[in-house]
């Protein structure tokens, strides 16, 4: 057969130039030994899973903390899954957690382009050369076909797919690759494969270890009937001439891990480093599973944006499933930024990373402890600002009023830090009641509305916006005294059938007619805060809902 022909008549690429010459157009890159090139691959589809966040900060540390190269490649091969916008969704969600690629996709890099549709040229250059060698061939099988080889397959419980003896045009003869071709006939180019999957081998994965190998012997696709190249096919080539040397990728990729030992063989290209890394998983009842983009909302990536988690801290979460001593670490370095800790892709899981929201819960809570009045102003506005509403993003506008209401709510500056705050959605929420337009109250009290009002309206003809904190509270107890509750909390323990509560019981009172909750941080700063006016027109508002 004359195999230059055949390559012509099946790939008439006048683009297509030698194959030295895309070596020569991206060479191998200037990088200290030592320093890693990885990437994160995605496919356009504009939904971004939170494991899209823990496989793209590994390779985020790898590469920088060793002096190397983090890039962004999209993988658009299938034109049917590609959204419109994707690749900012991409950008923008991965940018929010501090992954910051070095080149890529809608950025500056030598090595590009980095989408795969716009890289036809290479891949044909490369399905001509294996053709040329008689290491690829066209395939004419319909869809109907397949499917019935798929089916006889599956009933007699054969291994699927395209090889040996089903491998129908593997074996068609230059005759009838040519009336085929006449005869206008849709083809896809296959690979011709040289493997034999009674030969196995130890291969070396980064993150499991040495795990088995078979052969691979399937003719799989490499270039499909548009011309377009398959994963397979594009990922090695692309891997070889963007000089990644380690991938990362989930362990669902590992059946297909022969086939890119083959492609990178049969191309001439050195194998890059491999690490599969497991699934991020949950528990849900009794049983444990994958994190489900169909019926869990943390496993997208905008969930958290909408919520308002702090990036910082669902980095750290993050870190906590992929190193297994990063915890021990920031016990001893609470105060150190995460980028010291010294990342080892040999620390990874080698079973399901268990994701657990509870814990990401505690973890934000002390992350958003450690901020200041500023820092959280600035962190809340930036959430309200994009997801909150036209009340919320009001709060805002008066920042010295914002900062009292945050210091007050987080404990800054006092002797012990409150960790109230898990999300910006939930700490938007809880200061509601600092603010008139979204105050609403309820006015559930444990009394008689009698008792109720006698205390709010002794307590309002006596209030005073000037009295400090002593002299606020001796206002409170005398209010209490006056409606016969407990002021001596020893005497309220020792008898408490003599009253009908106590100071605290009052306190609770004057709480809900002023903020419509019954747990708040201290009333006399709340009350210092919303200001004269603001307390008595909602002693005042209380009263009358009586």
């Amino acid at each position: 057969m004359d195999w230059n022909k055949l390559a012509e008549a099946l790939i008439p690429d006048e683009d297509v130039k030698p194959l030295d010459y895309y070596e020569t157009k991206y060479p191998a890159r200037n990088l200290p030994e030592g320093a890693h090139v990885t990437r994160l691959a995605p496919s356009p589809t504009g939904f971004m899973h939170i494991g899209n966040l823990y496989v793209a900060l590994a390779n985020e540390r790898i590469a920088h903390q060793s002096g190397g190269v983090l890039y962004l490649r999209i993988e658009d091969t299938d034109d049917k899954r590609k959204v419109e916008g994707a690749v900012e969704i991409i950008h923008k969600s991965l940018k929010y957690f501090g992954i910051n690629f070095d080149e890529g996709a809608d950025l500056c890099g030598e090595y590009g382009p980095y989408y795969q549709r716009q890289r036809a040229e290479i891949y044909h250059a490369y399905a001509k050369d294996l053709i040329k060698r008689g290491l690829a061939y066209p395939c004419f099988c319909t869809e109907e076909e397949m499917e019935k080889t798929r089916e006889y397959q599956t009933e007699n419980k054969l291994l699927p797919g395209y090889y040996g003896e089903f491998a129908k045009c593997r074996k068609l003869t230059e005759k009838e690759i040519y009336e085929n071709l006449k005869a206008g006939k849709p083809y896809v180019i296959r690979l011709r494969s040289q493997g034999d999957v009674e030969v196995k081998h130890t291969f070396r994965d980064q993150v499991k270890g040495d795990i088995t190998v078979t052969e691979n012997n399937q003719d799989v696709v490499i270039l499909k009937s548009d011309g377009i190249p398959t994963y397979h096919f594009a990922h090695a080539i692309d891997d070889h001439f963007m000089r990644t040397t380690l991938v990362i990728r989930g362990e669902e990729w590992i059946p297909s891990l022969p086939i890119h030992i083959e492609l990178f063989n049969v191309l001439g290209f050195k194998l890059p480093k491999y690490g599969h890394n497991c699934s991020i998983q949950k528990i849900d009842g009794e049983t444990r599973r994958k994190l489900s983009k169909r019926k869990d909302p943390e496993a997208s990536l905008t969930f958290y944006r909408e919520q308002g988690y702090h990036p910082t801290a669902v980095r750290t979460y993050m870190m906590t499933l992929l190193n297994s001593n990063f915890e021990e670490w920031l016990l001893k370095n609470p105060e150190k930024p995460l980028e010291e800790f010294k990342y080892s892709i040999g620390k990874m899981g080698k079973s399901g990373a268990l994701f657990d929201i509870l814990k990401l819960n505690d973890i934000s809570k002390t992350f958003m402890a450690t901020l200041d009045a500023k820092q959280a102003y600035d962190f809340l506005k930036s959430w309200a600002d994009e997801f909150g509403t036209d009340e919320q993003k009001a709060y805002f506008a008066d920042k010295e009023y914002m900062c009292k209401v945050l210091t007050l709510c987080m404990g800054i500056g006092g002797k012990k830090r409150r960790k109230d705050f898990v999300c910006a959605k939930q700490a938007v929420e809880m200061i509601a009641y600092f603010f008139d337009n979204t105050f609403a109250p309820t006015y559930e009290y444990r009394f008689d509305n009698a008792v109720v009002k006698a205390i709010l309206e002794g307590f309002k003809a006596t209030y005073d916006y000037a009295d400090d904190m002593q002299a606020w509270f001796e206002k409170v107890k005398a209010v209490a005294s006056a409606s016969g509750f407990a002021t001596d909390m020893k005497a309220y323990k020792a008898d408490p059938t003599a009253y009908p509560g106590n100071v605290s019981d009052v306190a609770e009172m004057l709480r809900i007619a002023t903020t419509g909750l019954a747990n708040t941080p201290d009333l006399w700063t709340i009350m210092q805060i919303l200001g004269a006016e603001r307390t008595l027109a909602r002693l005042e508002k209380a009263i009358t809902a009586l």
